[in-house]
């Protein structure tokens, strides 16, 4: 059976959200746009709908999910307490790319947090999102709208495939505006830690006046019987089937050199910045975009197209890991399967 399919690309007719919300009401999955990536969301608070979405991705039951709220009034009601300094990140970032990390109530089933005491919550900016919610009058359970392990979603063409009958409704609301999930905190003894890098940047927390550590499995292969706090850490992730490998120095010519040497060995495709397109010779070449939001934007379509080139490896520019670098360097890392080459 087919999904049932809602087209606001063009549109705000928000009126069309209230069929999918009866569907959530009823414990059904529906896909829909975010401004960080499309979600299939559930009823958070049903655990046999919130099964299903496991079942739609095949993901592990171990890798907790991120509950989205439209108000205030249900975070209260999800978590025990909201401490000084969570407020003051809700103040600067909610409604936004930013999840957080509370000790959650008895309302909150654990199949949501992977049996753990924590609940990871977040309330979308995009608009589609937030009436979802609003009309279904319930937290929505949502991981990123791909099956696991595969590229997350941006536009809904790139995940129509695999996703078409899993859920009862897919919101086509566009390309996303980020196009990487969202960055992930928890506060431990007055300090913020980030899980997961996305949008909102240690930089940007730091500015608030609080402290900020970034967590080593940002950056690093997850050790088997490590636990996990944060969805997106354990699991190889963000992967086409084509071999990947990161490259990535400080010198911009060191780095093109050395791509340019592993491509004539290679039926290789390269993902690379604008400036350097005119760089890599007879090669496929992919434009990533100059600027680090526009490689946001565009990194995880591009991961999906590579496969249908039938190459024997793709060979992709890495960034300088900063700022939202270090979010796009998190993902890469873990497309590639941690091959990576540092120059």
């Amino acid at each position: 059976m087919k999904s049932k399919y809602i087209n606001l690309k063009e549109t705000k007719n928000y009126e069309e959200i209230k069929q999918a919300s009866e569907a959530i009401k009823q414990g059904k999955l529906v896909l829909f746009p975010t401004e960080t990536v499309y979600g299939i969301g559930a009823d958070a608070l049903n655990e046999e709908a919130v099964k299903k979405i496991y079942e739609a991705k095949g993901r592990e039951s171990d890798n907790p999910l991120i509950a989205h709220i439209s108000n205030l009034e249900m975070l209260k009601k999800l978590v025990k307490e909201v401490g000084r300094i969570e407020e003051k990140l809700i103040d600067a970032f909610w409604p936004g790319p930013l999840t957080i990390i509370f000790n959650k109530t008895d309302l909150v089933p654990y199949i949501i947090t992977a049996g753990l005491e924590t609940v990871a919550i977040r309330m979308p900016s995009n608009q589609i999102a937030r009436k979802l919610i609003e009309y279904s009058k319930t937290p929505i359970a949502a991981p990123s709208a791909n099956i696991s392990g595969k590229p997350s979603g941006t536009l809904v063409e790139d995940i129509l495939q695999e996703l078409d009958g899993k859920v009862e409704y897919i919101i086509d609301g566009g390309k996303v505006d980020i196009g990487l999930e969202s960055t992930v905190v928890r506060v431990i003894e007055n300090k913020v830690h980030i899980l997961r890098p996305g949008k909102i940047t240690k930089e940007e927390i730091e500015k608030l006046g609080i402290e900020v550590e970034i967590e080593k499995q940002i950056l690093g292969e997850y050790v088997e019987g490590e636990k996990v706090l944060s969805p997106g850490i354990k699991y190889k992730h963000y992967s086409p089937d084509t071999k990947c490998i990161l490259v990535y120095s400080r010198d911009n010519q060191k780095m093109v050199d050395k791509i340019n040497e592993m491509a004539t060995k290679e039926n290789a495709i390269i993902l690379c910045k604008t400036s350097n397109l005119e760089k890599y010779d007879n090669k496929i070449k992919l434009e990533m975009g100059e600027s680090l939001e526009e490689i946001c934007n565009n990194i995880f379509t591009l991961l999906r197209k590579v496969d249908k080139y039938k190459a024997n490896l793709v060979i992709i520019e890495g960034v300088e890991k900063e700022g939202l670098g270090l979010a796009i360097m998190n993902r890469l890392l873990r497309a590639c399967a941690h091959s990576y080459i540092e120059i």
